[in-house]
């Protein structure tokens, strides 16, 4: 996608000196040899913070844009990484394609932040993420904290079955899955309509969280859990009011594991969305009332927590 300008119409809290963004692709090569592609937008006008984004589990990067250009439209710039198996990704998942949270968080998140700060010299980076992306935002975090300024989660909690409504169901599709990518080698997940085509060994970690509450990481020595219980960077958490994926136990049961991380959250309701059902992917057709709490916090934590 080459370098363009998007004009974008004149919202409430939009200042006219940023309504232009321009956009960007960076290519990336993991350490293993595996490419793939950052959709990178940023204001026309001079900016300091930018947020790199963590998608759902199966959600490309592109779907992310339309939140990227109404954040630089509030003057913060915003990087969408791709999944493996996903859009630009040079990786399907398959029987002898395989990998696994150690991947993403040892190979294809280093690799492109690096490559973001080669082409932003602007020192000040925000993690972030939605669903699955945020789970992972704070886990890359705490793994690499003076790297970040903070960490924002979308419609993000714990997987964990004892914190849903009908967990012991929950709990059994976990093992269900488990079976079914081990026996076809990945998860068929557009076909049996959850995420995308998944690697066995990612849908094996997160169903193990899924099982014990707890997130390890396959091949990775790191104690995950004791390094999120030492997070401290500030975590704004947004929850979407309908969201049955995420109910208000699975995100507490997430931000619990880092009690020292000064946290703000608030509640998305229909109302904030023009209407629109608060749901789990809803809020994506909707993105300029998540933009602008996202501005709002980010500077805010800039000028001392406000």
């Amino acid at each position: 996608m080459p370098d363009h300008s998007i004009e974008i119409p004149a919202l409430p809290g939009l200042q006219a000196a940023a309504a232009q963004v321009r956009s960007s692709v960076l290519s990336v090569t993991a350490d293993d040899g595996s490419e793939f592609e950052l959709l990178c937008v940023e204001p026309v006008t001079e900016w300091c913070r930018w947020l790199y984004w963590l998608p759902a589990l199966g959600v490309s990067a592109r779907h992310y844009l339309p939140l990227a250009e109404a954040l630089a439209a509030r003057g913060i710039a915003m990087v969408v990484h791709e999944w493996r198996g996903l859009g630009s990704s040079s990786l399907r998942a398959s029987r002898r394609n395989d990998w696994a949270y150690r991947d993403l968080l040892m190979s294809d998140l280093p690799a492109a932040l690096a490559t973001v700060r080669q082409h932003w010299s602007q020192p000040e980076c925000w993690l972030g993420g939605h669903s699955l992306g945020g789970q992972l935002a704070a886990i890359y975090a705490s793994l690499h904290p003076s790297e970040h300024a903070g960490l924002i989660l979308v419609a993000s909690g714990s997987p964990y079955w004892r914190q849903f409504r009908h967990g012991r169901a929950l709990a059994a599709a976990y093992v269900v899955v488990s079976l079914l990518t081990r026996a076809l080698g990945y998860l068929p997940g557009r076909r049996i309509g959850f995420g995308g085509n998944e690697a066995r060994g990612l849908i094996v970690d997160w169903a193990r969280t899924g099982c014990t509450g707890r997130y390890a990481a396959a091949g990775m020595s790191q104690d995950l859990e004791g390094k999120l219980a030492t997070l401290s960077l500030p975590v704004l958490a947004l929850r979407l009011r309908d969201d049955w994926m995420v109910p208000s136990a699975s995100l507490s049961w997430l931000l619990d594991k880092m009690p020292l991380a000064p946290r703000t959250m608030a509640e998305i309701t229909p109302s904030d969305l023009d209407g629109r059902p608060a749901g789990h992917f809803d809020w994506m057709k909707t993105p300029n009332p998540i933009a602008d709490r996202l501005a709002r916090w980010i500077v805010g934590q800039d000028l001392g927590g406000a």
